[in-house]
Protein backbone atom coordinates (compact mmCIF):
# COMPACT_ATOMS: atom_id res chain seq x y z
CA UNK A 1 0.00 0.00 0.00
CA UNK A 2 1.51 3.13 -1.06
CA UNK A 3 2.15 5.28 2.29
CA UNK A 4 0.80 8.52 2.57
CA UNK A 5 2.60 12.00 1.62
CA UNK A 6 2.11 14.49 4.89
CA UNK A 7 3.38 17.91 5.14
CA UNK A 8 4.33 19.13 8.23
CA UNK A 9 4.63 23.30 9.49
CA UNK A 10 7.65 23.80 11.78
CA UNK A 11 7.08 27.27 13.08
CA UNK A 12 10.15 27.96 15.50
CA UNK A 13 12.36 31.60 15.74
CA UNK A 14 15.31 29.40 15.87
CA UNK A 15 16.89 28.38 12.53
CA UNK A 16 19.33 26.01 13.62
CA UNK A 17 16.29 23.80 15.73
CA UNK A 18 14.04 23.95 12.49
CA UNK A 19 16.85 22.82 10.06
CA UNK A 20 17.91 19.93 12.49
CA UNK A 21 14.01 18.73 13.06
CA UNK A 22 13.41 18.92 8.88
CA UNK A 23 16.75 16.80 8.75
CA UNK A 24 15.29 14.32 10.84
CA UNK A 25 12.04 14.03 9.53
CA UNK A 26 13.22 13.66 5.85
CA UNK A 27 15.76 11.07 6.89
CA UNK A 28 13.22 9.53 8.58
CA UNK A 29 10.44 10.08 5.96
CA UNK A 30 12.21 11.27 2.83
CA UNK A 31 8.47 12.15 0.83
CA UNK A 32 6.91 14.31 3.81
CA UNK A 33 6.85 17.58 3.07
CA UNK A 34 8.35 20.19 5.27
CA UNK A 35 7.55 23.45 5.75
CA UNK A 36 9.45 26.42 7.86
CA UNK A 37 8.52 29.37 9.60
CA UNK A 38 10.70 31.37 11.93
CA UNK A 39 8.28 33.68 12.75
CA UNK A 40 5.02 33.04 14.35
CA UNK A 41 3.10 35.50 11.99
CA UNK A 42 4.38 34.00 9.36
CA UNK A 43 3.51 30.46 10.57
CA UNK A 44 -0.15 31.56 11.37
CA UNK A 45 -0.26 32.59 7.10
CA UNK A 46 1.55 29.11 6.41
CA UNK A 47 -1.37 27.13 8.56
CA UNK A 48 -3.91 28.68 6.03
CA UNK A 49 -2.10 28.84 2.45
CA UNK A 50 -0.39 25.45 3.22
CA UNK A 51 -3.07 23.47 4.65
CA UNK A 52 -0.44 21.27 6.96
CA UNK A 53 -1.34 17.56 7.69
CA UNK A 54 0.46 18.38 11.43
CA UNK A 55 2.26 22.22 13.25
CA UNK A 56 5.30 21.69 15.18
CA UNK A 57 5.03 24.68 17.38
CA UNK A 58 7.31 26.02 19.66
CA UNK A 59 6.26 27.50 22.89
CA UNK A 60 8.68 30.83 23.95
CA UNK A 61 9.07 33.02 21.12
CA UNK A 62 10.27 36.36 21.13
CA UNK A 63 6.57 38.88 20.57
CA UNK A 64 3.95 36.29 19.86
CA UNK A 65 4.17 33.29 21.89
CA UNK A 66 3.31 29.57 20.90
CA UNK A 67 0.43 30.22 23.15
CA UNK A 68 -0.93 33.25 21.55
CA UNK A 69 -0.37 31.17 18.04
CA UNK A 70 -2.02 28.60 19.26
CA UNK A 71 -4.84 30.19 20.30
CA UNK A 72 -5.16 31.97 16.62
CA UNK A 73 -4.91 28.35 14.96
CA UNK A 74 -7.55 27.47 16.98
CA UNK A 75 -9.69 29.85 15.51
CA UNK A 76 -10.15 28.87 12.13
CA UNK A 77 -8.33 25.22 12.26
CA UNK A 78 -8.15 22.31 13.72
CA UNK A 79 -4.93 20.75 12.31
CA UNK A 80 -3.21 18.51 14.28
CA UNK A 81 -0.67 21.06 16.81
CA UNK A 82 2.47 19.39 18.76
CA UNK A 83 3.94 21.75 20.73
CA UNK A 84 8.07 22.19 21.40
CA UNK A 85 9.85 23.43 24.91
CA UNK A 86 12.72 23.62 26.60
CA UNK A 87 10.74 23.82 29.86
CA UNK A 88 9.17 20.72 31.62
CA UNK A 89 6.73 22.77 33.14
CA UNK A 90 3.44 21.10 34.40
CA UNK A 91 1.37 24.43 34.03
CA UNK A 92 2.70 25.20 30.77
CA UNK A 93 1.82 21.27 29.85
CA UNK A 94 -1.89 21.59 31.36
CA UNK A 95 -2.16 24.87 29.40
CA UNK A 96 -1.45 23.75 26.12
CA UNK A 97 -3.10 20.47 26.07
CA UNK A 98 -6.45 22.58 27.76
CA UNK A 99 -6.15 25.63 24.63
CA UNK A 100 -6.30 22.33 22.41
CA UNK A 101 -2.72 21.16 21.98
CA UNK A 102 -2.83 17.56 20.81
CA UNK A 103 0.93 16.16 22.52
CA UNK A 104 4.04 18.14 24.18
CA UNK A 105 7.21 17.73 23.46
CA UNK A 106 10.41 18.57 25.57
CA UNK A 107 13.78 19.82 24.03
CA UNK A 108 16.31 18.20 23.64
CA UNK A 109 14.19 15.76 22.25
CA UNK A 110 15.72 12.13 20.62
CA UNK A 111 14.54 11.84 16.63
CA UNK A 112 13.37 8.55 17.38
CA UNK A 113 10.68 10.18 20.16
CA UNK A 114 10.02 12.84 17.97
CA UNK A 115 8.91 11.38 14.99
CA UNK A 116 6.60 8.48 17.20
CA UNK A 117 4.75 11.16 18.39
CA UNK A 118 4.32 12.76 15.06
CA UNK A 119 3.17 9.36 13.83
CA UNK A 120 0.96 8.93 16.81
CA UNK A 121 -0.78 12.03 16.35
CA UNK A 122 -1.11 11.83 12.73
CA UNK A 123 -2.77 8.26 13.23
CA UNK A 124 -5.75 9.54 14.41
CA UNK A 125 -6.45 12.00 11.75
CA UNK A 126 -6.47 9.01 8.66
CA UNK A 127 -10.24 8.61 9.41
CA UNK A 128 -9.21 5.12 8.13
CA UNK A 129 -13.11 3.91 7.18
CA UNK A 130 -13.23 0.19 8.24
CA UNK A 131 -16.07 -2.04 8.68
CA UNK A 132 -19.72 -0.71 9.19
CA UNK A 133 -19.97 -0.23 13.34
CA UNK A 134 -23.31 0.20 14.75
CA UNK A 135 -22.77 3.96 16.85
CA UNK A 136 -23.43 4.49 20.49
CA UNK A 137 -26.08 5.75 21.34
CA UNK A 138 -27.53 6.83 24.70
CA UNK A 139 -30.57 9.00 25.12
CA UNK A 140 -29.13 12.53 23.54
CA UNK A 141 -25.90 11.46 22.78
CA UNK A 142 -24.94 9.39 19.67
CA UNK A 143 -21.12 8.86 18.57
CA UNK A 144 -21.20 7.70 14.54
CA UNK A 145 -18.23 5.88 14.41
CA UNK A 146 -18.25 5.46 10.54
CA UNK A 147 -18.82 9.35 9.74
CA UNK A 148 -16.50 10.34 12.81
CA UNK A 149 -19.21 12.59 14.34
CA UNK A 150 -20.67 13.54 17.73
CA UNK A 151 -24.55 14.23 18.60
CA UNK A 152 -25.80 15.94 21.43
CA UNK A 153 -29.65 16.40 21.24
CA UNK A 154 -29.51 16.06 17.68
CA UNK A 155 -26.55 18.79 17.11
CA UNK A 156 -23.16 17.85 16.09
CA UNK A 157 -20.62 18.51 18.21
CA UNK A 158 -17.04 19.17 16.79
CA UNK A 159 -14.47 17.55 18.25
CA UNK A 160 -10.78 17.06 17.60
CA UNK A 161 -9.12 14.38 16.08
CA UNK A 162 -7.57 13.38 19.30
CA UNK A 163 -11.02 14.22 21.52
CA UNK A 164 -12.66 11.86 19.23
CA UNK A 165 -10.16 9.11 19.15
CA UNK A 166 -10.45 8.81 22.83
CA UNK A 167 -13.98 9.20 23.19
CA UNK A 168 -14.19 6.34 20.42
CA UNK A 169 -12.06 4.10 22.80
CA UNK A 170 -14.59 4.26 25.69
CA UNK A 171 -17.51 4.01 23.63
CA UNK A 172 -16.27 0.40 22.87
CA UNK A 173 -15.79 -0.34 25.35
CA UNK A 174 -19.34 1.10 26.96
CA UNK A 175 -19.66 -0.42 30.60
CA UNK A 176 -15.85 -1.35 31.28
CA UNK A 177 -13.56 0.98 32.95
CA UNK A 178 -10.02 1.23 30.27
CA UNK A 179 -7.26 1.46 32.21
CA UNK A 180 -5.64 5.03 32.59
CA UNK A 181 -2.38 3.36 31.10
CA UNK A 182 -4.19 1.69 28.21
CA UNK A 183 -5.70 5.20 27.21
CA UNK A 184 -2.66 7.05 27.37
CA UNK A 185 -0.93 4.35 25.37
CA UNK A 186 -3.59 3.92 22.73
CA UNK A 187 -4.26 7.50 22.05
CA UNK A 188 -1.03 9.36 22.78
CA UNK A 189 1.99 5.95 22.38
CA UNK A 190 4.51 4.65 24.38
CA UNK A 191 6.23 7.73 25.20
CA UNK A 192 3.26 9.57 26.67
CA UNK A 193 3.20 8.70 30.41
CA UNK A 194 1.85 11.69 31.92
CA UNK A 195 -1.57 11.25 33.29
CA UNK A 196 -1.68 15.12 32.58
CA UNK A 197 -2.67 14.56 29.17
CA UNK A 198 -6.05 12.06 30.14
CA UNK A 199 -7.32 14.30 32.58
CA UNK A 200 -7.39 17.59 30.66
CA UNK A 201 -8.93 15.61 27.71
CA UNK A 202 -11.17 13.92 30.10
CA UNK A 203 -12.08 17.65 31.13
CA UNK A 204 -12.36 19.22 27.65
CA UNK A 205 -14.81 15.63 26.77
CA UNK A 206 -16.90 16.65 29.35
CA UNK A 207 -17.63 19.90 28.81
CA UNK A 208 -18.53 19.24 24.85
CA UNK A 209 -20.93 16.44 25.70
CA UNK A 210 -22.07 17.23 29.75
CA UNK A 211 -25.15 19.19 30.26
CA UNK A 212 -23.09 19.36 33.94
CA UNK A 213 -19.56 18.60 33.14
CA UNK A 214 -18.88 18.97 37.70
CA UNK A 215 -21.72 15.89 37.66
CA UNK A 216 -21.25 14.01 34.34
CA UNK A 217 -23.87 11.71 33.14
CA UNK A 218 -22.03 9.38 30.63
CA UNK A 219 -18.14 9.78 31.52
CA UNK A 220 -17.20 8.18 34.40
CA UNK A 221 -14.57 8.04 37.13
CA UNK A 222 -12.93 4.74 38.65
CA UNK A 223 -10.34 6.64 41.13
CA UNK A 224 -7.04 5.06 40.99
CA UNK A 225 -8.19 2.71 38.21
CA UNK A 226 -9.40 4.64 34.70
CA UNK A 227 -12.51 5.70 33.14
CA UNK A 228 -15.39 4.47 31.63
CA UNK A 229 -18.25 5.32 29.66
CA UNK A 230 -21.89 4.27 30.86
CA UNK A 231 -23.29 1.42 28.57
CA UNK A 232 -26.21 2.47 26.27
CA UNK A 233 -29.62 1.98 27.83
CA UNK A 234 -31.59 -0.61 26.66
Amino acid sequence: MKKAVRKILIIDDEEDVTRAVRLSITLQEPQWQVVEANEPEKGLLLVDSEQPDLVLLDVRMPGMTGFDVLKEIRRFDDVPVIMLTVRDDELDKVRALEMGADDYVVKPFGNLELMARIRSVLRRTEGVVGPWEKPYINGALKIDFNQHKVFRDGGEIHLTSTEFHLLSILARNAGRVVPSQTLLGRVWGRYALDSDYLKVYIRRLRRKIENDPAKPRFIQTMRGEGYYLIAPEN
